[in-house]
């Protein structure tokens, strides 16, 4: 079945596929940064979420149905023998990654508004979903590691 884009569909999904590409770039490289093991697998883990969520707007400004299974990579990073715990840097990076999460959240909430088509509208309300659950992750382990505090 070809999906046929309003121009605002398709204005708003080349938008969404920038942010999701910044996503990836970020989640990547913060990866590569981090000190703690478990920290960097969840951010390897989320990198190829958003890459998915990258994936599925090609397909859908291709004019394709998107297959919005994801199947996860096996991306595991090997324990630092010296590693003391999370680092100073981490919390910045986490804090910054939190609010591109609350951002792309918001900007794919106004993009199901403004999606005519229920295919489009249903892989947007998909990927907001899946954005949501990457906040939480990273709140959690905030959370667990005293980085945010819930007083």
């Amino acid at each position: 079945m070809q999906i046929q884009l309003t121009q605002k569909e398709r204005m708003l999904l080349e938008d969404g596929k920038k942010q999701e590409d910044l996503c990836v770039k970020k989640y990547q490289s913060y990866a590569n940064q981090v000190q703690d093991v478990q920290l960097k697998n969840l951010l390897m883990e989320i990198a190829q979420e958003e890459q998915h969520h990258y994936d599925m707007i090609n397909q859908i400004l291709q004019g394709m149905q998107p297959d919005m299974a994801y199947k996860p990579g096996s991306y595991t990073a090997q324990p630092n023998p010296t590693f003391q715990g999370p680092g100073a840097n981490d919390q910045t990076l986490l804090e910054d990654l939190l609010s591109t999460e609350k951002y792309v959240s918001g900007f794919y909430d106004t993009a199901v508004f403004e999606a005519a088509d229920p295919n489009v509208r249903q892989a947007i309300q998909h990927i907001q979903k899946d954005e949501q659950n990457h906040g939480e992750k990273l709140f959690n382990y905030m959370n667990s590691h005293g980085m945010y505090s819930i007083k």
